[in-house]
């Protein structure tokens, strides 16, 4: 211990911050290190909004206390020393901090691994630091000390579970999720691609944030034990499968391979951000005159084609509070102005494809003589469904299905679009 007073290489205090700026945990070595240390921390550096290189720095002082800190996921790791320590030396720690953590944890870190495993993260600090000096951080050391296992989150215990499943049905042929014996007198596959497309635009015109999020739904009603064979094309993007897809199969030929569950179930989830056909196009033109009228030019535009139909299309059309009555010229569809939503509401039970129709209101306003706030101009929204329909492109290129009775299968595919977020600014 004397080699170690003689160097500077210390902690004063160590941290783990979430990304609001809360402390998770903390350690303080030093008498020096005051307590409200840390709130510098988060009105500098974890509020700060400044995005010059100097405020990005992991390194930082603040009065005579520097200020090293690392982060992973949405958690920060502080070390603060009122000392001449190694900075490089402080940073290597942390990272070696972080390892050890996720070498618990089944390979996370985050503010909820954090949160669950606060006794174990405590006995790891008085392992690797003594008094503020850096120790061992080596994972099979340190696992040979504490022998206390890491919570596992739920999405990873889920994930772990799925995996053990596709290990056992590739081992044994066990299927957990299926009962042997089931008999059908028709055999039918019901096959669901339902997609939320959620957009922003511009008052120009321009798409500022556009995904697609969809799920595969599945109806089976068959006897025996099938084995059903999908075949996608490559538009997928963050997949997750349902615990009876062969992953190694998927990952290897790019199949989707599985013994379904008898009845409904959701086969596959996934997200899309490219290559994305949006189903409707809208324009709004607001002209103000004076401080007693504003007239609202909305055309809409569908982009699918024309043998498609949408069904219950409504937009809203924010207007100003003080809104007294409003009058309609439409191209189709019905039209009123809502006083409790503040806005027009234009509704369209069917909308045909490559068609574009227009809403041109005449927006009366309550005069007054105070002054009133400049009106903020809300985004017009849209709701709507388009049934047969795809906005990601992504498309079923087979659906097989083999059992070794041979029966014959009824297959049956359906698509629908509906609106999530879907937005115009004015």
């Amino acid at each position: 211990m004397a080699a170690l007073a003689s160097c500077n290489e210390s902690l004063g205090a160590l941290y783990f911050i979430n990304g609001r700026g809360d402390v998770l945990i903390q350690r303080i070595y030093r008498d020096d290190i005051e307590r409200n240390l840390a709130s510098a921390f988060r009105s500098q550096v974890v509020n700060s909004r400044d995005t010059d290189a100097a405020s990005l720095a992991p390194v930082r002082q603040f009065g005579d206390a520097s200020y090293i800190y690392l982060r992973s996921s949405n958690v920060y790791l502080l070390a603060i020393t009122k000392r001449n320590s190694n900075a490089m030396m402080v940073m290597q720690f942390l990272s070696r901090l972080v390892d050890l953590v996720k070498s618990y944890c089944h390979g996370e870190f985050s503010e909820e691994v954090v949160k669950g495993n606060f006794v174990l993260i405590y006995e790891l600090l008085d392992e690797v630091l003594d008094h503020g000096y850096p120790q061992v951080t080596d994972p099979a050391v340190m696992k040979s000390l504490i022998f206390q296992k890491g919570w596992v989150t739920p999405a990873t215990k889920k994930k772990r579970e799925a995996e053990a499943a596709n290990a056992t049905l590739q081992v044994t042929g066990a299927v957990g999720w299926r009962k042997e014996g089931l008999r059908y007198k028709k055999n039918e596959v019901f096959l669901d691609v339902i997609e939320t497309v959620n957009m922003l635009m511009s008052a120009q015109g321009s798409v500022l944030r556009c995904d697609v999020q969809g799920r595969l739904v599945m109806k089976a009603f068959l006897s025996g034990m099938p084995d059903i064979k999908l075949g996608l094309n490559d538009k997928l993007e963050d997949v997750t499968f349902h615990p009876c897809v062969n992953l190694g199969r998927f990952n290897a030929e790019k199949v989707v391979s599985f013994v379904p569950p008898d009845g409904e179930f959701e086969l596959m989830k996934y997200r899309c951000t490219e290559g994305i056909t949006l189903p409707f196009k809208a324009v709004a033109l607001i002209q103000e005159h004076g401080r007693t009228r504003i007239d609202v030019t909305v055309k809409v535009k569908s982009a699918f084609p024309q043998k498609i139909f949408a069904t219950n299309v409504v937009l809203l059309v924010p207007v100003p509070d003080q809104t007294a009555r409003a009058s309609f010229n439409l191209t189709a569809g019905k039209a009123k102005y809502d006083p409790k939503r503040h806005a027009l509401v234009w509704k369209l039970k069917k909308f045909a494809g490559e068609v574009e129709h227009t809403m041109a209101a005449s927006v009366e306003l309550i005069a007054t003589t105070r002054d009133r706030k400049p009106w903020s101009r809300p985004p017009l929204s849209m709701s709507f469904q388009v049934p047969m329909h795809s906005a990601s492109g992504v498309r079923v290129q087979y659906l097989k299905v083999w059992e070794k009775s041979s029966y014959k299968v009824d297959k049956w595919v359906r698509k629908l679009l509906r609106s999530g977020d879907y937005q115009v600014r004015l």
